[in-house]
């Protein structure tokens, strides 16, 4: 079988999870390339070296510039800070690699103008991972949606609740920074409903917007600090928030559907709280990541006596990417959904044919959080201007 040669940068958070999907992937799907990982690239060499050595990465690099330019090297995985990916996938593309890129897309509309312009120059095969449009249950609404379950759709509901920065004295990581983040949980955890409301019910057309930060200085970051870690606590200076803490959409669908987003790492006991609700005039659906195999629906059609909410355990062979996995009733989890993402992306190299969400979706993304941006400084509603 044909080898698809493998580069990722970064190893922590993200980093883990694809070395993951990247090294099991192919033993569960019928692939039709063989990826091999062969290079992780990051700064920390002391930490990189243990990273490569748990996931099997064949060697490792410093300097992400050189790794994407070796000519034994097909595709780049870039799991950095947001404000590396418009850099590193345009420098990518420029050598010809496929580029599988971490959410959120880029820092700007902009940055995600430029990427978009540097795959499409170069006629590579490039993915955003947005992987919880793979969760079985989510790929089965959207086709109960597509079908015609729900009906006309009126209401979209969706909230992205974490805790993990709530306690003031938690060191100011780089996702508290405007400048490497390109904002709060807006970006972070804001792209992935935006991504959701796209892919269930469409494109969004205007947008309010209101945030807020909570707490505007924090320590900073001491060894090990990182996503959901505050390593050794504060380094006893502190830093300026400039990103906000919470911000909360109101969102018009081209569809003429009404939507709401709200977003926050300060709702204490919420640990990975991403939910959907969907209202139509013929049904609803409902989704809450944390009972991800689950899908709640309700249609109007059922007989007045037996209506209700009922709840599809979405691990049937029927269900999207389940038949891979174990047998009818057993539950996947949050890693099974990068596994996905892997598959779908090695068969659109193989194919060349599209694997959504890629950077054209990552701009139209981007586009909706610049403009809830400009809202909530503004205090008005704003248009979703694409192009």
């Amino acid at each position: 079988m044909t080898k698809l040669n493998v580069a990722i940068i970064g190893q922590n958070f993200m980093g883990k999870a694809h070395s993951h999907a990247w090294l099991n992937a192919p033993r569960f799907f019928d692939l039709p390339l063989n990826p091999v990982l062969r290079v992780a690239c990051a700064r920390d060499q002391g930490g990189l070296k243990r990273f490569a050595e748990n996931w099997g990465w064949q060697e490792t690099a410093s300097d992400w510039r050189e790794v994407v330019a070796r000519d034994d090297v097909d595709v780049i995985d870039i799991c950095t800070p947001t404000d590396l990916h418009a850099e590193i996938a345009i420098e990518a593309a420029r050598h010809g690699k496929h580029v599988f890129c971490e959410k959120p897309i880029a820092l700007t509309a902009a940055e995600a103008r430029a990427m978009l312009d540097a795959v499409t120059a170069a006629g590579v095969t490039h993915y955003l991972n947005h992987n919880y449009r793979r969760v079985p249950a989510v790929a089965l609404a959207r086709r109960l949606i597509d079908e015609g379950f729900v009906g006309r759709i009126y209401h979209w509901r969706s909230a992205y609740l974490q805790d993990w920065i709530a306690h003031p004295p938690f060191p100011l990581v780089w996702h508290l920074q405007k400048s490497r983040a390109g904002s709060g949980p807006h970006h972070d955890l804001g792209s992935h409903l935006i991504d959701l409301a796209r892919y269930l019910v469409g494109e969004v057309a205007s947008v309010s917007a209101l945030s807020t930060t909570f707490v505007s200085e924090r320590p900073l970051p001491g060894a090990g600090a990182a996503t959901f870690s505050a390593g050794s606590g504060g380094a006893g200076q502190m830093g300026t928030v400039d990103v906000e803490d919470a911000m909360s959409l109101l969102t018009e669908f081209e569809g003429g559907a009404l939507g709401s987003f709200e977003v926050s790492r300060f709702a204490p006991g919420r640990k990975n709280h991403n939910t959907f609700e969907i209202y139509g005039s013929d049904g609803s659906i409902v989704w809450d990541l944390e009972r991800m195999n689950e899908l709640q629906v309700f249609s109007v059609h059922d007989p007045a006596h037996a209506q209700g909410f009922r709840t599809i355990i979405a691990t049937e062979n029927q269900h999207p990417y389940v038949d891979a996995w174990w047998p009818p009733g057993h539950l996947i989890g949050y890693e099974h959904t990068f596994h996905h993402a892997v598959a779908d992306f090695v068969r659109a190299v193989a194919s060349g044919e599209r694997v959504r969400p890629d950077f054209e979706d990552g701009l139209r993304e981007a586009t909706v959080i610049d403009a809830a941006l400009e809202a909530a400084a503004s205090g008005s509603r704003v248009r979703v201007r694409y192009d």
